[in-house]
């Protein structure tokens, strides 16, 4: 695709985009909706986007899409990245919203080019979450709505939670032909000038020569309601806007705000004075008010919940009008939380009328990408651009007759007293001070009115465009926000040691972390725990090889809905905590039954010797494992150790637990907790996703010699011997199922219904000049990879190949078969490096020139994931070893000539269009259902 330049301006269907914002009768846009659209129908995206909060900046996705619909050439991918994880995310609701307008019309799908198919989503949250739909066409639009982490680790081949085989496939699609809203981007600087960087960095980080009129583009659109004095850049309101009823009224919504002063330094009364505070404005729970509680740290928000939760005991009345809105829950239990939130008429559009008063007590988990709306506010004091975010979230729709009271606690500063000691802690200490005082400064410009501070939308953004004049005002803006954080340059070598990524290790590859977030003073390390009731070990040993465990796990991999993300510390304390629970089981409570009673051991507590937990690193590689025994001792020089040891190990590791831990209560880590929590692979609904599952797998704990069919559209994936004879004679298996035709491996790929090799080839190669048709690429590019499609799979003809699949006798080779797999036989064998050898000199790759032919063998050397820059030549019988050698030498050597030809993520964009033309005609077989992305290896 070749982004057009100054193309002729078409004309704005403002009736699609009125229909894609879901408005009512007699509703318009804003003015600055229809102005972006009419740029992006000129295909101009401005760099960024300043609009006050609560002015509908989600828009934008509706905005693209109508673009697109009515022929602009923008990039097909929207990828709107939020700064955090949330209980519900605006973006998704607009994402879906989208989806369900596009099903509705037609002539919209059709514009699209969807072929009647849904629009691909990917979102946060619901039966979405890590569906993979956005990875099936690379023609068609779709919408991913994700983290800074996870869009971010996937953009530089290190995706959190992917396989290394995978990891390309996704950085060719993020980092090509995607337009990356960044929402909020003051909140994540160094993110937003690492995709500046590459965005515009075509001479370091693109492809060079004629390859630049082929690729298509990263855009970066940047969003901010509060981008300190920086107006006047990019795109903002328009005049139109201010006459516009309902921005009006959003801009001007009564918001007053005042300050409560606690007297000392100690701020031990924090949490009692904003407990005083909201019950005051929920007059003293009598008022039917939405109170929202802001808190800065985690231990402060559950002392107002108790605290509240107490004053309405006294009334006697019920405490189920108090939610708690932390960061680190489950996305399963989000669910739950955004259920709770309507119910309460937190969330913007759900306005409940009651009697009581609601109470939603938040940290940052409720700053940004959670459309709340509250009646009033409680707040302590912190950075500016926090500040906003929180005075956004309450009366969010303004209108005449709501007045919104917004206090805040500020900690009064002593005198001089006695000199403290100059310490790293007490400078940040200061400079933490000096920073509140410019933030209370700065909201003592703003106007005055009814004994306070207005503080509406209006008069935030007046105070923002003043500085644009006043340099004194500006340095204010300045002190009163967060400082920036130091962050790595990012350089090619680095790019290229990350996106090597068949190199198990890598001298020169670094966690990504720095350059997505930089180097953020106290931001502790991570770690993301997943619960499961069936692990890959056998009970009363700790000696299951870690090849096993890790095939266990790429089978049956973590899923994003059942993960909890917090920091590893927190982690550390609670699994410490769990494991003494367990090894003294008579100071824990309760003994606990498990569901399943088939299972052996289900009715019991783990034993001391028994493994019941796993860290992997990012990639799926085994870390450690950790028995009860391992997680307990006496000693208290012993108990530091294991802790430091502990977090080193957990930091950046996802860490699964054996569910009898328990230690879950709501979706948040609770070491008190003794209830066994819902999994996975529990066997039951799991985000109720009627028809097909969210997780597409499931684990069956079955005895040898019972028989295990599977059932439905299920489908055997892999099977752990979970218990053992003495002689070694399996005599338990944990059998991990898949849902119909997804796969995950090589041998899902390969066993199903069979196929010739000559009938699957010719579907890839049809499916791969269809591709890049709708792509509209130039046709000796076409030509190159309907060859290589061609002739991907040539190496499947090998008789070791055949026989290691179990290939029918007759009418072949075979491309796919019923399987099963014998891998002793296959003994390590990559059908794409006998490929390459046979594909090299046929006629259809002979005459094509050089830089594609080079291009073409790449891409079926790498077309499962490898030859990044190497690729296993064991098994392959096809020539002397030394002359294996050679081939795989030139392998390597071949990605380090394209890579430098087209860049990093061009080369792996040429890498997805071969894969999703493979898993395209796999689906046309009848091995894939639609709407099932697959994960090759």
């Amino acid at each position: 695709m070749v982004m057009t330049v100054g193309s002729p301006p078409r004309p704005i269907p403002t009736a699609w985009l009125r229909e894609a914002l879901d408005l009512g009768e007699g509703e318009t846009p804003f003015p600055w909706q229809e102005t972006l659209l009419a740029s992006f129908t000129r295909e101009k995206i401005p760099a960024a986007l300043d609009i006050p909060t609560g002015l509908g900046k989600t828009a934008v996705m509706a905005i693209w899409l109508v673009a697109r619909a009515s022929g602009a050439k923008l990039p097909r991918r929207l990828v709107y990245v939020v700064d955090r994880r949330a209980v519900v995310d605006q973006a998704t609701e607009v994402a879906l919203n989208l989806r369900s307008w596009v099903e509705r019309r037609q002539d919209v799908q059709a514009a699209l080019g969807l072929g009647g198919r849904a629009l691909p989503i990917s979102t946060l949250r619901g039966r979405y979450v890590d569906n993979r739909e956005w990875l099936e066409d690379p023609a068609i639009p779709a919408i991913v709505v994700g983290t800074v982490d996870m869009v971010g680790s996937r953009f530089l081949f290190e995706g959190y939670g992917v396989s290394r085989k995978m990891r390309p496939y996704h950085a060719g699609l993020l980092g090509t032909d995607v337009l990356l809203v960044l929402d909020e981007a003051h909140l994540v600087p160094p993110f937003e000038r690492l995709i500046e960087t590459i965005s515009t960095g075509d001479a370091e980080f693109g492809p060079r020569g004629v390859a630049i009129a082929t690729m298509p583009r990263l855009k970066l659109l940047s969003l901010s309601a509060t981008g300190g004095w920086k107006a006047g850049m990019g795109a903002s309101l328009t005049t139109g806007d201010y006459r516009h009823p309902v921005v009006k009224r959003r801009l001007n919504a009564s918001k007053r705000l005042t300050f409560c002063w606690l007297k000392g330094e100690s701020g031990g009364g924090l949490a009692q004075e904003l407990v005083k505070r909201a019950w005051e404005l929920g007059n003293r729970g009598k008022h039917p008010a939405r109170i929202l509680v802001y808190c800065d740290k985690r231990k402060d928000a559950e002392s107002v919940m108790e605290g509240i939760k107490k004053r309405l005991k006294q009334k006697r009345w019920k405490d189920d009008r108090v939610e708690l809105l932390v960061g680190g829950r489950r996305i399963f239990e989000r669910e739950e939380a955004l259920q709770r939130l309507k119910e309460l008429g937190f969330v913007a559009g759900d306005h409940e009328q009651s009697g009581q008063p609601a109470f939603l007590i938040a940290t940052s988990a409720g700053e940004v990408g959670v459309d709340l709306d509250a009646d009033h506010m409680v707040s302590d004091l912190v950075a500016w651009e926090r500040m906003v975010q929180r005075l956004g979230r309450v009366n969010r729709r303004g209108g005449d007759t709501r007045k919104a009271e917004v206090i805040v606690v500020c900690q009064q500063e002593g005198g001089k007293g006695k000199a403290a000691k100059q310490t790293k802690k007490n400078a940040e200490a200061e400079a933490d001070k000096a920073r509140k005082r410019a933030v209370r400064k700065l909201l003592g410009r703003l106007p005055s009115g009814d004994g306070g501070k207005t503080v509406s939308p209006g008069a935030l953004h007046d105070l923002k465009q003043k500085a644009v004049k006043e340099a004194a005002l500006r340095k204010l803006f300045d002190e009163a926000t967060t400082p920036l954080p130091l962050r790595p340059a990012l350089s090619r070598a680095l790019v290229e040691a990350w996106s090597m990524t068949s190199l198990r290790e890598h001298t020169g590859r670094p966690e990504v972390g720095p350059w997505l977030r930089g180097w953020e003073r106290g931001d502790p390390p991570q770690t993301t725990t997943v619960w499961r009731k069936y692990l890959p070990v056998r009970q009363g040993e700790d000696g299951t090889d870690s090849q096993a465990i890790e095939q266990f796990f790429e089978a049956a991999p973590p899923h994003a809905s059942e993960m909890l993300e917090t920091e590893t510390y927190r982690v550390v304390e609670w699994l410490l905590a769990r494991a003494k629970a367990l090894k003294e089981p008579e100071k824990a409570g309760r003994q606990r039954a498990l569901d399943g009673a088939d299972r052996p051991g289900a009715g019991s507590m783990p034993g001391v010797d028994d493994v019941v937990a796993i860290a992997l690193s990012p990639a799926g590689d085994l870390r450690a494992k950790f028995s009860v025994k391992d997680l307990t001792t006496g000693d208290i020089k012993e108990q530091k150790a294991l802790e430091e040891g502990l977090k080193r190990t957990l930091a950046g590791a996802t860490f699964v637990v054996d569910s009898r831990l328990g230690g879950l209560m709501a979706g948040l880590l609770d070491a008190e907790s003794e209830e066994v929590p819902r999994t996975a692979d529990d066997g039951k609904p799991w985000l109720g996703n009627p028809g097909e599952p969210v997780v597409r797998f499931q684990v069956r704990d079955v005895r040898a010699g019972e028989g295990s069919p599977s059932r439905g559209n299920w489908r055997q994936r892999h099977r752990f011997a979970a218990e053992l004879t003495e002689d070694g004679i399996p005599v338990r298996w944990l059998i991990v199922e898949k849902w119909g035709g997804d796969a995950a491996t090589e041998e899902d790929r390969s066993e199903g219904v069979p196929q010739s090799l000559a009938e699957h080839q010719a579907q890839t190669a049809q499916r791969a000049r269809q591709l890049a048709e709708r792509l509209g690429l130039p046709e000796e590019y076409s030509r190159m990879i309907e060859a290589a499609a061609r002739l991907h799979d040539e190496g499947k003809k090998a008789p070791r190949w055949q026989r290691a699949f179990n290939a029918p006798r007759g009418g072949g080779p075979y491309a796919k078969t019923a399987g099963p797999l014998n891998l002793n036989l296959l003994d390590g064998y990559r059908h794409e490096f006998g490929s390459v050898a046979d594909a090299e000199h046929v006629g259809a790759l002979a005459a094509l020139p050089p830089d594609l032919r080079d291009l073409a063998l790449h891409l079926i050397a790498a077309h499962h994931g490898f030859a990044r820059p190497v690729i296993e030549t064991r098994g392959c019988e096809d020539a002397p070893p030394s002359a294996l050698e050679d081939r795989a030498r030139e392998v390597a050597l071949r990605f380090a000539r394209l890579q430098k030809r087209w860049g990093p993520w061009g080369l792996a964009w040429w890498e997805a269009l071969l894969r999703a033309a493979d898993q395209q005609a796999s689906r046309d077989h009848g091995a894939t259902p639609a709407g099932a992305a697959q994960e090759t290896a």
